[in-house]
C-alpha cells in the first residue's frame, strides 16, 4: 500500500487514510436513502415506478465501484456517488416533465457521459479547467463550502424553504426540537474536537450525534430524531434488476432539437459541477500545485466521466465527485486509499442497506456545516480591493447556495470575469478557452436550462 498509494510521500498514514475514508462514507451514506427516494418518486409514461430495493442496490454498486476506481487509478481521495442535482433533473424534468420512459432518461445520462469522456480523451476538458484563473478556482471552492453548509442546515431541519412565501430560506419555526438538539450537540462536538486536533474528529462527531439520536428515539414516543432508528433487519439481498435497463430513444421521443437541449443541459451541469468539486477537494487535501492545478487531473476526469456512463447504465443516475469528500480531506485523506475504504463500505451496503438509514441527517448536517466553514477560508487569497475580480468571485460564491447549483455559480462567475476583463482592456487575462466557456454559459442561461 505504501508503494502503490505513496502514503508517506503525501504526509499521511494508513490509519489516517482509513479513518478519513470512514468519515467520507459517513457523510455520504445518506445518498443510499435519498437517491432511491428521488428516482422512485414518480412513474414514467408507461406507469413504471422504479423499485426502491433495486435503486438502493444500483446506488451502492456504482458508488462503490467508481469510488474504488478513482482511488486506484487516480490516487486521490475523491469519492463518487449519484449526483443530487442530476437525479432531480432526470426525475422531474426528463420523466415527469418531458414524459420520457425511465430507460430513455437514463440513456440521456449515458450519452452525456460518453461526450464528456471524449472531451477528456481529446484533452479539451482538462484544458478548459486549467484555463480558469486562480481567483475563480478559489471562489468556486468557497462557494461550494457555503453550498454544502446550506445543504447541511436544510437536511438537518434547521432552516427551510417556507411553503407560504416569505424569505427564500427561513429559520424553522419549530426549532425547539430533539432533532435540533442532536444537530447542535454534533456541531459543537465537531468544533471542539477539530480545534483540539483530535484524530477522526468528524467521524466521532457523527457517531456521537447518531448515538444521541438513537437514545432519544428509544426513550421517547415516536421518532423525534428522524432516521436514528435501529433497523429490524441488518442484512438484505442485493437486487440487480435495474442494471443494464437503458435505451437511447430520446431523439425519437423528443425530437432532435429538444434532445440536444436536454443532453447539453445535463452535460453543462455535470461538466462544471465535477470540475469545481474536484478543485475544492484537491485544494483541501493539499494536492494542487503552486498554480492551483491538479497534476492528476486527466485521470480524475476520466473516472468521473465513466461515472456518468456507469450511473446511467445501472439506472442510478450520473455519478459524480461528491463535495462530501472534503470531510475526508479535512480528516487527513491525501491518497486513494481513503477512497478504497469508502468504496468498499458502499459495496457492503448492498448487503447491509438497512444500516444506511441509521445515521440521521441531524448527525451528518453538522459535518457539512463544519467543512463549509473550513472551505470558506479560500476567499482569503482573493484581491477584494480589485472590483474587477471581486465581483465575479462574489457572484460565484453567493449564487451556488442561492440557486442550489454549483454550475450556476461557476457560469455567472466566468461570464462576469470575461466581460469585465475585456471591457477594462485586460484581454490577455482571458484565455481563449475561457472565452469559449463564457459563450457556452451565455447560451446555457438563455436557452439551455430546459
Amino acid at each position: 500500500m505504501e508503494r502503490f498509494f505513496r502514503i508517506s510521500a503525501r504526509g499521511s498514514t494508513v490509519r489516517t487514510e482509513v479513518l478519513a475514508g470512514l468519515a467520507t462514507f459517513a457523510t455520504m451514506a445518506y445518498i443510499l436513502v435519498v437517491n432511491p427516494s428521488i428516482l422512485g418518486a414518480v412513474a414514467d409514461g408507461s406507469g413504471l415506478k422504479l423499485d426502491h430495493a433495486q435503486l438502493v442496490t444500483a446506488t451502492a454498486l456504482v458508488a462503490g465501484l467508481l469510488t474504488i476506481a478513482m482511488g486506484v487509478f487516480a490516487n486521490v481521495p475523491m469519492a463518487l456517488a449519484a449526483g443530487l442535482g442530476i437525479n432531480a433533473f432526470v426525475t422531474y424534468t426528463l420523466v415527469a416533465g418531458r414524459g420520457l420512459d425511465w430507460s430513455d432518461a437514463m440513456g440521456v445520462i449515458v450519452i452525456e457521459g460518453a461526450i464528456m469522456l471524449v472531451l477528456v480523451l481529446a484533452g479539451l476538458r482538462e484544458a478548459i479547467m486549467n484555463a480558469i484563473p486562480d481567483v475563480l478556482k478559489r471562489s468556486i471552492g468557497a462557494g461550494i463550502g457555503l453550498f454544502i453548509a446550506l445543504i447541511g442546515l436544510v437536511t438537518a431541519g434547521i432552516v427551510e424553504h417556507p411553503k407560504d412565501g416569505g424569505t427564500v430560506i427561513a429559520m424553522n419555526p419549530d426549532i425547539a426540537t430533539w432533532n435540533t438538539l442532536v444537530f447542535v450537540v454534533g456541531l459543537v462536538a465537531i468544533g471542539v474536537l477539530v480545534a483540539r486536533e483530535v484524530p477522526a474528529a468528524l467521524l466521532l462527531g457523527i457517531l456521537l450525534a447518531t448515538v444521541l439520536g438513537v437514545v432519544i428515539n428509544g426513550i421517547s414516543d415516536g421518532t423525534p430524531v428522524p432516521g436514528a432508528e435501529l433497523p429490524g433487519s441488518v442484512t438484505a439481498t442485493p437486487d440487480f434488476g435495474l442494471v443494464g435497463d437503458v435505451s437511447f430513444n430520446v431523439f425519437d421521443a423528443l425530437g432532435t432539437g429538444a434532445a440536444i437541449a436536454v443532453v447539453v443541459a445535463v452535460l453543462m451541469a455535470n461538466f462544471f459541477d465535477a470540475m469545481g468539486t474536484a478543485l475544492a477537494v484537491g485544494r483541501k487535501a493539499g494536492l494542487v500545485d503552486e498554480d492551483g492545478r491538479l497534476p492528476m487531473l486527466r485521470r480524475i476526469l476520466l473516472v468521473e466521466s465513466a461515472g456518468a456512463i456507469a450511473g446511467g447504465a445501472a439506472s442510478a443516475s450520473s455519478n459524480t465527485i461528491f463535495v462530501e469528500s472534503t470531510a475526508g480531506a479535512a480528516q487527513g485523506a491525501r491518497t486513494g486509499l481513503a477512497n478504497v475504504v469508502t468504496g468498499v463500505l458502499f459495496l457492503c451496503c448492498m448487503f447491509l442497506s438497512p444500516l444506511a438509514a441509521v445515521i440521521p441527517s441531524a448527525a451528518t448536517g453538522p459535518v457539512l456545516v463544519a467543512v463549509g466553514a473550513m472551505m470558506i477560508g479560500q476567499i482569503s487569497g482573493i484581491d477584494w480591493d480589485d472590483i474587477g475580480v471581486a465581483l465575479p468571485a462574489f457572484a460565484t460564491v453567493v449564487l451556488m447556495p442561492f440557486t442550489y447549483s454549483i454550475a450556476n455559480g461557476v457560469g455567472a462567475g466566468v461570464i462576469l470575469y470575461v466581460l469585465i476583463a475585456l471591457l477594462r482592456g485586460r484581454w490577455r487575462d482571458v484565455h481563449p478557452l475561457l472565452g469559449a466557456v463564457a459563450a457556452v454559459f451565455v447560451w446555457y442561461f438563455s436557452y439551455g436550462t430546459v
